[in-house]
């Protein structure tokens, strides 16, 4: 069995299959760190790629969001200046390169919506549309996962993407006819929450019977909401609808927790109020998302989240070591 994630250097868990990952991530108690960077913007820093400046904040993953699977588009996020026979080159990064970069699990959010909603700010009105053939959940995407060398696959929807969860059940059904065994599949629903509600929110009454179709269709993560983030959601009900993940089926699956809603781009304050409410749900992930500067979370908020789920011991550890 892999030591825990938190505690990990770069060296092995390169070596970990999605199984051992997911066990790895078990073994953490509740302490790891992922956070969510937006790849359709510069990096926030000149010098270097937001992947590389979360993990120095004390992350343990990080997910990327508007990810293209075309291998022909460019990536502004990963957009980096490399020093070859004796002069920089300006090169664009994929995933798989990416990891020379970074030390920890990398993983892709594929959309699972229908359409925008044009009464979201995120709508096609506003140039912003994320519904596009080379970032939705499609088999043909699915089957690239494995050559992109991704660790995990997030299927969930943006907001005002129109993502209803029977797409996002269907979409995890087929990631585990396609994947197998060879990615971890993370799946739920704690943003886009107009036209269905989000997971947990206290107007939708079947959250358990979704997260159980959810569980049934392969899905080794759910994906909820974070106390304080999203409108109506709280420790008690949060903390029962983990503790029913945790029981469902085989008791296998993890549940992840995640900081969005713009509030990822809050005080420090705020996060580590949040952070601590989420841990009291006995989440095994805390997520922080995107929606601050530049495509990623501000770093001293991640470096919050990092601080109070899991103490300075352990986040100093991984922003230290952790590229051994």
């Amino acid at each position: 069995m892999p030591r825990r994630l938190i505690s990990s250097t770069r060296s092995e868990i390169r070596t970990m299959t999605a199984k051992q990952l997911k066990d790895s991530i078990r073994a953490c108690e509740g302490r790891v760190i992922l956070s969510q960077n937006y790849v359709g913007h510069s990096p926030l820093l000149e010098g270097t790629t937001n992947a590389e400046l979360a993990e120095s904040m004390g992350a343990d993953m990080v997910f990327f969001n508007g990810y293209p699977m075309d291998e022909t588009i460019e990536i502004p996020a990963f957009q980096v200046d490399v020093y070859k026979d004796g002069q920089y080159v300006h090169e664009s990064y994929r995933l798989k390169e990416m990891k020379t970069l970074t030390k920890g699990p990398l993983g892709v959010y594929l959309e699972c919506g229908v359409g925008d909603d044009p009464s979201a700010s995120t709508s096609t009105q506003a140039g912003t549309s994320l519904i596009r053939r080379e970032r939705v959940a499609s088999d043909e995407n699915l089957k690239k996962l494995i050559d992109e060398d991704v660790d995990f696959v997030v299927l969930a929807g943006n907001p005002g993407t129109g993502t209803s969860m029977e797409t996002i059940i269907d979409a995890t059904k087929r990631a585990k006819a396609i994947l197998g065994d060879q990615v971890m599949i993370w799946a739920g629903k704690w943003e886009d929450g107009v036209k269905e509600k989000v997971l947990g929110d206290p107007l939708r009454k079947d959250s358990k019977e979704v997260i159980a179709k959810l569980i049934d269709a392969g899905a080794d993560v759910i994906c909820l909401p974070m106390p304080g983030s999203r409108t109506g959601v709280t420790v008690e009900s949060m903390r029962e609808l983990v503790t029913f993940v945790h029981e469902y089926g085989d008791k296998s699956t993890l549940a992840m927790s995640f900081l969005d809603g713009s509030v990822e781009g809050s005080d420090e304050g705020t996060v580590r109020l949040c952070g601590l409410m989420s841990k009291q749900t006995g989440a095994d992930i805390h997520a922080i998302g995107d929606a601050s500067c530049s495509g990623m979370s501000t770093p001293e908020d991640i470096y919050q989240l990092a601080m109070t789920i899991k103490g300075r011991r352990l986040t100093w550890l991984k922003t230290a070591a952790g590229f051994r």
